[in-house]
């Protein structure tokens, strides 16, 4: 049996999520370094195009399939590889979960991710610091109204005390609001999940900085 292989970049958020899915499932898999900013951006190159024409990471590839997304990796994955479940198996409570990590996936993330960056610089000229206002005020947004959701629904995690898909995608972009200096002393719901859920080795394992391809 092949082993999987997960294209990404060590500190894409999207690519974050899967390698914290693997990790928690116990899968094995082999990492192949897109690097989305060195030579043009290795997201652009034919090769890879081929294989994602969104021109993003991550990629996942099981044998002759391949998949992108994130989130529909990790429902992939759920399914094809069943053990340790990232969903509740009480229907509303998935459906509450699955909603929390759409909120951070959906809305909060898309407005901060490179491309957006590039283009707020390269074809709007915005400042550096401009940029970092955009990223601070869309951040404060999304992280307030899932603060007020986890006042609701956090034990250790963010559903009660079952890891789920919704810690992963906290945890992929707290980190992010940390690398943009995003004040998250508002949020200690917040901060208390990432922190039990970063006490965790799978956790541990799919940090940016422990990659291969990591450049501090």
């Amino acid at each position: 049996m092949s082993i999987m292989k997960l294209y990404g970049y060590w500190r894409s958020t999207a690519a974050y999520r899967v390698r914290i899915a693997l990790h928690l499932k116990g899968i094995d898999f082999d990492t192949v370094s897109v690097h989305l900013v060195k030579n043009g951006g290795e997201q652009h190159h034919d090769d890879y195009v081929a294989l994602n024409p969104n021109h993003l990471v991550p990629t996942l590839v099981d044998g002759d399939f391949s998949l992108n997304q994130s989130l529909a990796i990790i429902d992939y994955l759920e399914v094809a590889k069943p053990g340790l479940s990232l969903y509740p198996d009480e229907v509303k409570a998935r459906a509450k979960v699955q909603a929390l990590a759409l909120d951070i996936a959906c809305e909060i993330h898309p407005l901060n991710n490179l491309r957006v960056q590039q283009y707020l610089g390269n074809d709007l000229s915005l400042s550096t610091e401009a940029k970092s206002a955009w990223i601070d005020h869309w951040m404060s947004i999304g992280f307030s109204a899932i603060e007020k959701q986890l006042v609701q629904t956090a034990g250790c995690y963010c559903f009660k005390d079952q890891i789920s898909i919704a810690d992963i995608c906290l945890v992929a972009q707290v980190y992010n609001a940390d690398r943009f200096n995003v004040d998250m002393s508002a949020f200690p719901y917040i901060k208390r999940v990432v922190d039990n859920c970063n006490k965790l080795e799978a956790f541990q394992l799919a940090l940016p900085e422990n990659q291969t391809d990591a450049v501090m």
